[in-house]
């Protein structure tokens, strides 16, 4: 990547990449097909934990669940296209790890999961399906034509961070 075609990341640019994935209800999720080697893609429905950790409720009968059991690399492509040029509206590939979330946060996860998805109940409790927090190793943000920017995850964190201690010092 040319960096010299990025443009500055700025507290705006944090918010908007924050926006888009805590409002994320599906993502395009890349993972690699652990019998070919070759890239996969599939949609998933996503929500995001308020620190904007990525979730995921995958079930054992799709091919990304043991993608990601064998091979954690994966990415997700999150955006949506309104009018006009698609390639005009803004998107993100946030390049991940994905790990299985701990037993002790089901309860927790599988709230704030179905606030995101309410008919998700209907299967959310099957023995097949589980949770899939997804580590952020890096963000690409799209702006629209001309307005490329990378972000790290120490960036998020700290504009998470920096979001939450406005908050509690507003309290």
């Amino acid at each position: 990547m040319n960096k010299d075609l990025l443009q500055p990341v700025t507290s705006d640019v944090l918010k908007q990449v924050r926006q888009l994935l805590l409002k994320a209800n599906h993502a395009a999720l890349s993972f690699l097909d652990p019998a070919t080697g070759h890239p996969a893609i599939s949609r998933v429905a996503m929500a995001s934990l308020p620190d904007a950790t990525p979730l995921l409720l995958t079930s054992l009968l799709a091919p990304h669940t043991a993608a990601l059991a064998a091979d954690p690399r994966c990415a997700l492509l999150i955006g949506t296209i309104g009018k006009g040029d698609p390639m005009a509206h803004p998107r993100i590939m946030v390049t991940c790890n994905a790990r299985p979330a701990p037993a002790e946060q089901r309860e927790a996860l599988r709230r704030l999961f179905l606030a995101h998805h309410p008919k998700a109940g209907n299967y959310i409790d099957l023995p097949d399906f589980g949770f899939w927090l997804l580590n952020i190793a890096h963000v690409r943000y799209n702006a629209g034509f001309g307005r490329a920017h990378a972000i790290s995850p120490e960036q998020l964190q700290a504009d998470s961070e920096n979001r939450q201690a406005k908050k509690q010092k507003g309290n």
